[in-house]
């Protein structure tokens, strides 16, 4: 999503909630500036790529020897 200055000024707390979901690109004079973005995103985003990757019958312990094998 892309917004003016004057608009995230005027609901900034709208913004905010937005960006918890997704990036909002601040411009000024039809340039982007700035950037708002939830921190958490990225690990988000990792976690959710994680799961699944360790099979249920496996213990954490058994995935870990496994894996110090293949290396």
């Amino acid at each position: 999503m892309s917004i003016t200055a004057t608009e995230l000024k005027l609901n900034l707390g709208k913004y905010l909630q937005l960006a918890e979901s997704e990036d909002i690109f601040i411009t000024r004079n039809g340039k982007v500036v700035a950037k708002l973005s939830n921190p958490n995103a990225d690990r988000v985003e990792m976690a959710q790529s994680l799961l699944g990757v360790i099979p249920a019958d496996i213990t954490l312990e058994e995935a870990c020897a496994e894996r110090a094998d293949k290396l």
